[in-house]
């Protein structure tokens, strides 16, 4: 069975990515990774306090925030040239991305989240799909777009219009910028395009 709107899996997933970097970014400088540390020392019967096991673990921690930021950027411009609305992508990574983040602090890090928290979460989710919604009752798609680059004429050449009152006839580049001769004419070094 195919999925029919691959652009909300690829959203949801970036958002995904985006709480699981912030994770392996705050690992990377908390006291957490310092007792993770510790044990995976006293495991392989160093001492606590290695510091090479500590900076070890920090640097991996650092890779893997590396790692998940390119993935979610991936996965994101992969969402939105597969979606009709910027908007709704938008929606669908900022909502998994922010709900994700409180499930993975409260699991990893153990933090309880108040409900007026929860309030504002939610009031999050809802107004990106109130704006998301009117997009889309404004006809905010892909489609005038597509109709547009479809209008190159074969064997015409493109031309940029110039803008009101220029005049594109003359372009003057000189060298030497300021530099005139004895009856006021440009000297060498100038070129004149038509």
């Amino acid at each position: 069975m195919a999925f029919k709107t691959p652009w909300l899996a690829l959203a949801a997933s970036s958002g995904a990515c985006a709480a699981i970097n912030g994770v392996f970014a705050k690992l990377t400088t908390t006291e957490l990774t310092s007792s993770w540390s510790s044990s995976i020392s006293l495991f392989l019967h160093l001492s606590a306090t290695n510091k090479f096991v500590e900076f070890a673990i920090r640097g991996i921690f650092f890779l893997l925030n590396l790692a998940f930021n390119a993935l979610m950027w991936a996965l994101f411009t992969a969402a939105l040239t597969r979606a009709s609305s910027t908007t709704r992508v938008s929606i669908i990574n900022t909502s998994s991305n922010f709900m994700l983040t409180a499930v993975l602090g409260w699991m990893v890090f153990r933090e309880r989240l108040p409900p007026l928290w929860w309030v504002g979460g939610a009031g999050l989710v809802v107004g990106t799909v109130i704006i998301g919604r009117r997009e889309e009752g404004e006809g905010g798609s892909k489609k005038g777009l597509q109709d547009d680059s479809a209008r190159v004429v074969e064997g015409e050449e493109y031309r940029d219009q110039p803008a009101e009152g220029l005049n594109d006839d003359v372009l003057e580049l000189d060298m030497d910028i300021g530099a005139k001769d004895d009856e006021g004419e440009n000297k060498q070094g100038t070129d004149v395009v038509k």
